[in-house]
């Protein structure tokens, strides 16, 4: 099985060189990392055997988020955070995609934009929560952003998983959304698409493109419990975009690797020239500091003890 940070060594100068105006300081810095990750440096964990006089030396992790070999304790860590925050109730998941016409601003200049996708698809979910019959409560949810699709190409989205029900503060009550339907999600896509482009023209003053698609994808499904769906959002949160296990070849200078072809539903395999497949992984490297995940409402940090009341209430119901 080839490694990516093997393939990354053997062809970083013909990558370099190809790419050299499209080399972001992040990618510079996201390539050291993973060229030192485990390597045999100064930077080492010493383990002392206590029964035994014996001494072991292991060389120490990059850390990088951007890191196939990395990064396995801080995916496992935030899935138990987010367990830990689970509801005994069924979820939605709500999908906001970026047109096409629109991802090489976003490339161009992430952060505010990725940022400007959370704030605008957060505000869109919390007013439609507002208006619904079903809901009309304070609800909670979990963003995180993916910047690929399952070929790895280009295709910034955000997934949003949603608890089935809000919480009436007035009356300290659980409301529970009964039937498999959340949200209309053309009238999302509506929404999401005015709002996001109003922002960007008006608060980030950006030139937008003259033409653009008048509609705009947002999915939004019933995913059942909230555990499998944390599984998926975690795929690709702290260990690339592109684990090593799914790299099934790399000869004469072209690598393939497999990936779950979401319309077939079966696994599919690319294969592209060496120096491209670098491209096509390194440029999902994202802007340092930038949170990727955030929650909000009851989900939020500082609701733990709110969260808690809802838990148990939630609990006692269901034994009763």
């Amino acid at each position: 099985m080839s490694q990516f940070i093997d393939i990354l060594r053997q062809h970083l100068a013909d990558f370099r060189r190809r790419y050299a105006h499209q080399i972001t300081p992040e990618i510079h810095a996201a390539i050291h990392a993973m060229l030192s990750c485990r390597c045999n440096t100064a930077r080492v964990s010493c383990w002392d055997c206590q029964t035994c006089e014996q001494q072991l030396e292991f060389p120490l992790s990059c850390g990088h988020r951007s890191c196939p070999q990395c990064q396995h304790g801080t995916t496992c860590d935030w899935l138990d955070k987010q367990q830990a925050k689970l509801l005994p109730v069924n979820y939605f998941m709500v999908t906001f995609t970026l047109p096409f016409e629109l991802r090489a601003i976003a490339k161009s200049q992430p952060e505010p934009f990725y940022h400007a996708m959370f704030t605008v698809a957060a505000s869109v979910l919390k007013d439609f929560a507002a208006r619904s019959p079903k809901l009309s409560g304070d609800i909670g949810f979990t963003g995180v952003l993916h910047t690929h699709s399952r070929r790895r190409d280009y295709h910034p989205h955000l997934h949003f998983i949603i608890p089935a029900g809000s919480y009436d503060s007035g009356k300290r009550q659980w409301r529970k959304c009964q039937t498999h339907y959340l949200f209309n999600a053309f009238n999302l896509a509506k929404v999401w698409r005015a709002r996001l482009l109003a922002y960007l023209s008006d608060t980030l003053q950006l030139t937008l493109p003259h033409q653009s698609h008048s509609k705009w994808v947002v999915d939004c499904q019933f995913v059942g419990k909230g555990a499998p769906a944390l599984q998926y959002l975690s795929r690709y949160l702290y260990r690339g975009v592109l684990p090593d296990s799914s790299i099934c070849r790399h000869v004469d200078n072209q690598v393939s690797f497999t990936y779950q072809d979401s319309q077939a539903r079966c696994q599919q395999v690319r294969s592209l020239p060496a120096v491209e497949f670098l491209w096509l992984v390194l440029q999902h490297v994202l802007p340092k500091g930038l949170r990727r995940v955030r929650d909000y409402g009851l989900l939020r940090g500082n609701a733990k003890k709110l969260r808690q009341q809802i838990q148990l209430m939630l609990a006692v119901a269901g034994a009763v």
